[in-house]
């Protein structure tokens, strides 16, 4: 769980592009209100959830919770509670779901056509571009990762309804392919000096291979017999087969990319071989007076939920 927060919060260009977009006092207030709300997405999420579970036990919205295929689908709880608020309510909670969508779909095609256009397509393309033809080029690349998004959506959206998965665990678990990998490169690039490109580019190509093994070999292999020590569970899509749940995975090919990295390290290292990386100095860290409480506060708000509720 913390490779995918700390690699989603810390590592995701979509996430770390808003907070770059302002002076250092203004983004730490804001990440410091942002982690003080997070605190609120338990009464947020899990008490409406748990009124859909009470409710749907009770003989409500049976018929409406079924897919096409004729599976209950949970994707659909939160629109059927939606119907039982009042309509000035249903209308104002509607505007704000739809404001969420927007300034998040905002956000992410801004990273997509800074990340094409100044990572790709500038470096591997055309390095002579003018600022002109980059903005031109940000704007078509946008289009077009909209237009593919959209139809992933129709297909994956159709899978996940056909099977009655939760679209949340989805996203997870396939971004979970390249999240381990990402974070290890970032982890050791910021605090290692002596880090090189080949190994960050061993924990990028080296993370996905093993999350792809990891995520077949049970099929592949006979290895049921690990099951009672907690390494795989039964696999709901796949009757008799058996796999490794996603975040148990994360947490392998996390270890596996950090080792890999230091062993490649320590032997281009021995070598002479040594990257310039990114110049990382302890007052980069000074937080001041405000924010130092602020933090102390959230993390001791945090260990008292996780103790009271373990």
């Amino acid at each position: 769980m913390w490779i995918v927060n700390l690699n989603y919060w810390g590592c995701n260009q979509y996430i770390t592009q808003r907070a770059l977009g302002a002076d250092l006092k203004t983004a730490r207030a804001g990440i410091l209100y942002a982690a003080f709300l997070k605190l609120l997405m338990p009464v947020i999420v899990v008490l409406p959830g748990i009124g859909a579970y009470v409710l749907y036990q009770k003989g409500m919205f049976h018929a409406t919770m079924l897919s096409s295929s004729g599976a209950v689908d949970v994707n659909k709880a939160y629109p059927n509670l939606m119907t039982l608020l009042p309509e000035g309510f249903k209308g104002l909670a509607f505007a704000a779901l739809t404001a969420a969508i927007v300034a998040s779909l905002a956000g992410k095609a801004n990273s997509i056509a800074t990340i094409f256009t100044l990572d790709i397509y500038k470096k591997a393309i055309k390095r002579d571009a003018t600022e002109k033809n980059l903005v031109y080029t940000g704007k078509i690349s946008v289009i077009i990762s909209m237009l593919l998004a959209v139809l992933m959506s129709l297909v994956i959206g159709e899978k996940l309804m056909g099977e009655g998965k939760q679209g949340f665990n989805y996203i997870q678990e396939y971004t979970g392919f390249v999240s381990p990998g990402i974070f290890a490169m970032f982890l050791l690039g910021f605090f290692w000096k002596r880090t090189t490109a080949n190994a960050a580019l061993f924990a990028m190509i080296g993370g996905v291979v093993l999350s792809i093994v990891l995520k077949f070999l049970p099929l592949w292999a006979n290895l049921d017999w690990l099951t009672p020590y907690g390494f795989f569970q039964p696999n709901p899509d796949n009757h008799g087969a058996f796999e490794i749940p996603f975040m148990d995975r994360m947490g392998f090919v996390f270890v596996f990319c950090i080792i890999g990295m230091a062993i490649i390290n320590f032997v281009e290292n021995r070598r002479g071989i040594v990257n310039q990386g990114l110049e990382v100095d302890a007052s980069m860290f000074r937080v001041n007076k405000s924010f130092a409480i602020g933090a102390l506060v959230i993390a001791g708000l945090l260990i008292t939920l996780y103790t009271v509720y373990w």
